[in-house]
């Protein structure tokens, strides 16, 4: 009778098992059958996703990924998954995502509806604002300041494609260049060869603190647009999407988010030890409290959140 309940038992779980397997699609199919989750990362997006001084993928973004990771392992019951990073860059994230080179980009992906058309986003995990860098000197400190002058934005961003806009809307007769990576386009700002570098205003506030002479520089007061982060998905998986969000909402509920926000904003950066000091801001506590993950910036801001 023994034998006969443990055989029993034994076909309920490979019943079960393959059941679970019949189940599963897209992504987390993907996943179960090889093992691996492919992540794809910034290498100098500090401090979302970059290269620390060991060469260690690290930072913001990346601390969430891995946790959305391991309740990626936990959900589908592996023994072990190999957690395979991919550098990407503004131009090639979102081709790697559809083309399944990438699972999930960690990154600065601002989450908005023309992109929603093709691809995925978890629940936001950062509010970030387009203005522009520009040094002291020139006085430079507002978009219409820039009339005439040289923009530089990297190539593949919202901020390139706003910054377009705007020259065209409002007459700016800017020359606009577009640079490979933020790092050369503050490389650009720096030499002179760019009289103002438009990109979201955290990592501005990076690269200004990590240069040589944060106090040559400024950040535009106004700004141009709000930009919600999330981790990019595949679109159309909403399995894999779910597992990613549930991962989001338990940080964000038993408040460990704050600890993770604080490590990376509030306290020295690796390599260099640079504190950039920046609070959790409204709309950020706003997506904390409610979940949010629409492309619509309006969703960030006053009023019934929209999600």
């Amino acid at each position: 009778m023994r034998i006969k309940i443990m055989l029993a038992a034994a076909a309920l779980s490979v019943a079960s098992h393959a059941a679970m397997a019949g189940e599963l699609t897209g992504t987390l199919d993907k996943i179960r059958s090889t093992g691996v989750i492919t992540i794809g990362h910034r290498e100098s997006s500090t401090p979302f996703s970059f290269y620390d001084g060991n060469e260690k993928v690290v930072g913001y973004a990346m601390d969430l990924c891995y946790l959305a990771a391991d309740t990626v392992k936990a959900r589908l019951g592996l023994p072990k998954l190999e957690v395979k990073l991919v550098p990407v860059t503004p131009s090639n994230r979102i081709p790697s995502v559809l083309n399944g080179t990438i699972d999930m980009e960690c990154g600065t992906t601002t989450n908005n509806i023309e992109r929603q058309k093709v691809v995925g986003f978890s629940t936001t995990y950062f509010v970030a604002a387009n203005r522009f860098m520009a040094k002291k000197s020139a006085n430079l400190r507002t978009l219409d300041d820039l009339r005439g002058k040289i923009a530089v934005s990297t190539i593949g961003s919202t901020n390139l494609k706003q910054l377009s806009e705007l020259n065209v809307q409002r007459n700016l007769g800017l020359t606009i260049l577009a640079a490979k990576d933020n790092g050369e386009a503050f490389r650009m700002l720096e030499s002179d060869r760019a009289d103002a570098f438009v990109m979201d205003d955290i990592l501005l506030y990076s690269r200004m603190a990590h240069s040589t002479a944060p106090g040559d520089y400024m950040v535009s007061e106004e700004a141009l647009s709000v930009e919600p982060y999330g981790i990019m998905l595949r679109r159309d998986d909403p399995a894999f999407k779910k597992v990613v969000d549930d991962a989001m909402a338990s940080v964000y509920r038993s408040g460990e988010i704050r600890k993770i926000y604080a490590r990376w904003f509030q306290a020295p950066i690796p390599p260099s030890d640079i504190n950039l000091n920046v609070p959790i801001s409204a709309p950020l506590q706003r997506t904390i409290e409610h979940l949010i993950d629409s492309g619509d910036p309006a969703a960030y801001l006053s009023g019934s959140p929209t999600q």
